[in-house]
């Protein structure tokens, strides 16, 4: 079956595993880490809100892009080691 479409249904579910994913690397700062993972936290946070504010007024593309946006700043901070995770299903490690 193929999925083309954005749906709210869509954005909902990976908003919920990018929050979950959140959440996880705030209670897995690696050791000395605590300055870029703030950085990173904080880009993921807007980006977040970003996603948000564009599904609030039904521009569900940029909505999904934000989200995917966000993910992307958790992988980067998961593979760079400021993140101390091993969910492989949370992140790219």
């Amino acid at each position: 079956m193929k999925q083309d479409k954005i749906t709210k249904e869509k954005i909902e579910k990976y908003f919920k595993i990018t929050n979950k994913a959140l959440t996880l690397a705030k209670k897995s700062i690696s050791k000395n880490k605590e300055s870029e993972a703030k950085e990173i936290i904080l880009m993921v946070e807007s980006y977040l809100s970003d996603s948000k504010y564009f599904e609030k007024n039904k521009d569900l593309i940029n909505s999904f892009g934000a989200i995917y946006y966000a993910h992307g700043w958790l992988d980067c901070g998961a593979r760079l080691k400021i993140f101390n995770v091993t969910d492989n299903k949370l992140f790219t490690i």
